[in-house]
C-alpha cells in the first residue's frame, strides 16, 4: 500500500557537533628553545581568534564542551565561551600527536629539516610512520578514534564544542570521510577554525562545514600549510 501523501514526515533526528582547533600559539621561545607542548599558551592572534569563534557561536545554545586539557585548548574554550560558565570536561586522548625531540631536528636550513615539516602528513602516510620522530599515527588512531566515537554516543546532549588540535581533527575529519591516512595531506585546519558535523543517531556524521576561520572566511595569504608555517617558526626562533 502506497504511504498517504498527507502522512506527517518526521525528519531524521541530528545531533550538532563544533569541531574546532585551539587558537594560534608560538611553539618555541625567543631563544629558539621549544615551549611544553603542555603548557604553551595562545598569542595575541590566538586570542583574537578565539574571540571571533566565540562571537559566531554565541546563541548557539551549547550544552556539553570537551578540551583535550591542554592549556591552548582551555584556553580557546574559556574565550569561545565567554561569558557563558558551562563546565569545560577533559578528555586527554583528543591531546595532539606528539612529536619527538625538536632540538635534535639539526641545521633548520637543511633540505632534511625542511622536509621533516613540509612533509610530515604527506598522502602516502603510514600507520606506523611516527610525526616528528614521536608518536606514531597508528598510536593516535588508537586513542582518538574511540573517545569520538564515545562522546558521540553518549546521551544528553544536543549541540557540543569540542576543542582539539590540528593533527587530531585533520584524523577524526578524514577518518569520517573514508579517506584514511591519506587525507590527512589533503585537508587543512588552520588555528581557530570550527567543523560543523550532524551527527545521526547511529553515530555517522553527516559534514556540513570544514576549516571555517572567522576572521578570515576567504583565507587570504594563508596558502601555506599549518607544518610550513610551523616549520617558518622553527626557523624564525633559530635565527635563519
Amino acid at each position: 500500500m502506497e504511504q498517504n501523501a498527507t502522512e506527517k514526515w518526521s525528519p531524521p533526528s541530528r545531533r550538532r557537533l563544533y569541531l574546532m582547533r585551539h587558537g594560534a600559539v608560538d611553539y618555541f621561545d625567543p631563544d629558539g628553545r621549544p615551549l611544553h607542548p603542555e603548557t604553551v599558551s595562545l598569542n595575541e592572534e590566538g586570542h583574537r581568534q578565539a574571540e571571533a569563534s566565540g562571537k559566531l557561536l554565541a546563541d548557539v545554545p551549547l550544552d556539553r564542551v570537551i578540551t583535550s586539557g591542554l592549556a591552548r585548548s582551555l584556553e580557546t574554550a574559556r574565550l569561545v565561551l565567554a561569558p557563558r560558565t558551562l563546565p569545560l570536561e577533559t578528555r586527554r586522548d583528543l591531546r595532539e600527536i606528539e612529536t619527538g625531540k625538536l632540538l635534535g631536528l639539526g641545521d633548520p636550513l637543511s633540505k632534511e629539516v625542511e622536509r621533516a615539516f613540509a612533509g610530515a602528513l604527506h598522502s602516502g602516510l603510514r600507520p606506523t610512520d611516527r610525526f616528528l620522530g614521536g608518536e606514531t599515527f597508528e598510536s593516535l588512531a588508537r586513542r582518538v578514534e574511540p573517545c569520538f566515537q564515545q562522546l558521540l554516543a553518549e546521551p544528553g546532549w544536543k549541540q557540543m564544542l569540542i576543542v582539539a588540535h590540528g593533527v587530531v581533527n585533520l584524523h577524526l575529519l578524514s577518518h569520517i570521510l573514508g579517506a584514511g591516512l591519506r587525507g590527512l595531506g589533503t585537508l587543512e585546519q588552520e588555528n581557530g577554525c570550527i567543523n560543523i558535523l550532524d551527527v545521526e543517531p547511529d553515530g555517522r556524521c553527516l559534514v556540513q562545514t570544514l576549516n571555517y576561520t572567522p576572521l578570515n572566511p576567504l583565507k587570504v595569504a594563508t596558502q601555506l600549510t599549518t607544518m610550513e608555517r610551523l616549520y617558518l617558526q622553527y626557523r624564525r626562533y633559530k635565527g635563519t
